[in-house]
C-alpha cells in the first residue's frame, strides 16, 4: 500500500496563527482595528482549539487509515504531480461545502460543528474553536470518492491544511471589504463574518472554505450589508465559557431530545437528521422559520438575497 509522509501544514502555521492573534489584539486594543475579544471567551476558543488537535492525534488515524484501506479499490492512480495537487485542493474545496452545508442542515453534525459557531465575538482566536468530536459524525465517507477517484487519502489531507490555514484569516473584523475580483472568487473576511452571524439574513449563508464560488453556484451566497451588522454567537447563545459545555452540550441535547418519552420513532429519527431548530411539535425555530418571522415584521425586506418572498406571494 502506498505511503506518503507530507509535511503538517496546520501544524507548521500554528507559530503564525499565534503570531497573528497577538498582533489584531493589540490592533484592537489600541484602538487602531475594529474588532472585540474577551479574555475568558478567547481563552474557551484556546481550549477549544487545543482539544481539537488532541482529539485529532488520538482519533484522526481512524478515518486516515479508514481512507487508506478504501484506496485499494481506486479506480486509477492520479499520482503527484502539479496538476493531481491543484485538482485535489480544488475538488476538496467543494467536498468542504458540501459537509459544510449538511453540518448546519443536519443536527448530528450541527452537533460537532456548532461550538464553533459559539462565541459571541468575531476575532482570529474564533478559528480555533473547533470540534472534539468531528470523527462521530462519519462525515469523512464525503472523502471517499475523491479516494475512489485516484486521490491517495495522503494528498487529500495535505491540500486540506491549506484550506484550514485560508479558513483561518477570515475570523476577524480587522479587515474591510476587499477587492471586487478578489470577494468574487474567494471566501474573506466579510463573506466569512455573514455566515457567522445570527441575523435572520444571514442564517444558512457562505459554506465556502476557500472559494466563494460555490455559493455563488449553488444559491447560498449572501453579501454583508452595512445597515445589517453581523450579530455573532448562535440562536440561543450558551451563557457559558466552560469548554466541556461548549463541546458537548448539542450532542447532550440532541439526544435528550431523541429519548424523550412519548414520541414516535420518526420524531426520534428526525431530532438525528431534521436541521437545528426542528421540533416534533413545531415549538422551536429553525432558521427558516426566523427568516419567515423577520420578513413578516419587515415586509420590504421580503425576497432580498437570504430572505423568502412575504407568506401568499408568489416566487419570481
Amino acid at each position: 500500500m502506498d505511503s506518503y509522509n507530507f509535511p503538517q501544514v496546520t501544524q507548521l502555521a500554528i507559530p503564525f496563527f499565534v503570531a497573528a492573534i497577538l498582533v489584531e489584539l493589540w490592533l484592537v486594543r489600541t484602538g487602531r482595528a475594529k474588532g472585540s475579544f474577551e479574555t475568558r471567551d478567547t481563552l474557551t476558543s484556546l481550549m477549544m482549539g487545543t482539544g481539537n488537535v488532541v482529539a485529532g492525534l488520538l482519533l484522526g488515524v481512524v478515518s486516515y487509515w479508514a481512507l487508506l484501506w478504501l484506496w485499494q479499490f481506486r479506480v486509477f492512480n492520479l499520482g503527484l504531480s502539479v496538476w493531481v495537487f491543484l485538482a485535489a485542493f480544488l475538488l476538496d474545496d467543494l467536498r468542504y461545502y458540501i459537509y459544510h452545508r449538511i453540518a448546519h442542515r443536519v443536527r448530528w453534525v450541527w452537533a460537532e460543528h456548532v461550538n464553533h459557531h459559539s462565541s459571541q465575538h468575531y476575532n482570529l482566536s474564533t478559528a480555533l474553536r473547533q470540534s472534539w468530536t468531528g470523527l462521530f459524525t462519519f462525515m469523512f465517507v464525503l472523502q471517499a470518492p475523491l479516494v475512489l477517484l485516484g486521490f491517495h487519502p495522503a494528498v487529500i489531507a495535505f491540500t486540506f491544511g491549506f484550506n484550514l490555514v485560508w479558513q483561518f484569516w477570515i475570523h476577524t473584523e480587522t479587515i474591510g471589504k476587499m477587492w471586487t475580483w478578489f470577494e468574487f472568487v474567494f471566501n474573506t473576511p466579510s463573506h466569512h463574518r455573514v455566515h457567522h452571524a445570527t441575523n435572520p439574513r444571514y442564517l444558512d449563508a457562505n459554506y465556502a472554505g476557500t472559494l466563494i464560488i460555490w455559493d455563488r453556484l449553488f444559491g447560498t451566497f449572501v453579501e454583508e450589508l452595512e445597515e445589517d451588522r453581523p450579530r455573532y454567537g448562535i440562536v440561543k447563545n450558551l451563557g457559558t465559557f466552560n469548554p466541556l459545555k461548549v463541546a458537548f452540550h448539542e450532542w447532550i441535547g440532541m439526544f435528550r431530545d431523541a429519548f424523550a418519552p412519548g414520541l414516535t420513532l420518526s420524531d426520534r429519527l428526525n431530532y438525528l437528521i431534521k436541521p437545528p431548530g426542528w421540533s416534533h411539535d413545531g415549538s422551536r425555530e429553525t432558521s427558516e422559520s426566523l427568516k419567515a418571522g423577520y420578513v413578516s415584521r419587515n415586509p420590504d425586506e421580503a425576497g432580498k438575497p437570504g430572505l423568502p418572498m412575504a407568506a401568499g406571494e408568489p416566487a419570481e
